[in-house]
């Protein structure tokens, strides 16, 4: 009997620690909102977002694009489950973003807030910068939005690719 019950203490000991390592996950996730929740939803969505990514950067290294207004829109999928648009028109000069205009479609009260911050502060990581170089990573907190706007540049960079 004294084997069988360390045996099933340490049965115990191993459930408590998987147990308390699924609560801590489960409270992250629950506490801070949509940002925790972003790296499992992302994960599976950022490979295909980088494939397309590298393609026009292979086809744009031979090329260049032509100097003009361009408009893309690229989508994600929140945790919520509620798909959000993002839309974007810029202006090249020399390959380079010249102007930038950020629309997203808020349609869920924390992506909208996430949103908001994105199209607040991406101006500053993209005007000025040659369209071969963007891949917007997390802007203020918000990555799902990042992917959004970088499937939007992805149909850009193909439409001005001359």
């Amino acid at each position: 009997m004294n084997r069988a019950s360390k045996s099933l203490l340490s049965a115990a000991a191993g459930l408590s620690l998987l147990s308390a390592a699924g609560c801590a996950a489960g409270e992250e996730t629950a506490g801070a909102g949509q940002a925790p929740a972003e790296p499992p939803a992302s994960s599976p969505a950022s490979a295909p977002a980088s494939a397309p990514a590298s393609a026009p950067d292979s086809a744009a290294g031979s090329g260049s694009y032509a100097d003009g207004e361009y408009s893309g829109t690229g989508s994600y999928i929140p945790p919520s489950g509620t798909s959000e648009d993002v839309d974007v028109t810029l202006r090249l000069e020399g390959g380079v973003v010249a102007e930038l205009e950020v629309e997203t479609s808020q349609k869920n009260p924390t992506s909208k807030q996430y949103q908001r911050e994105f199209t607040s502060n991406v101006k500053e990581q993209v005007v000025g910068k040659n369209l071969d170089e963007l891949d917007v990573d997390k802007v203020a907190g918000s990555s799902l939005t990042s992917e959004g706007f970088n499937r939007a540049l992805d149909a850009i960079r193909s439409e001005a690719a001359s």
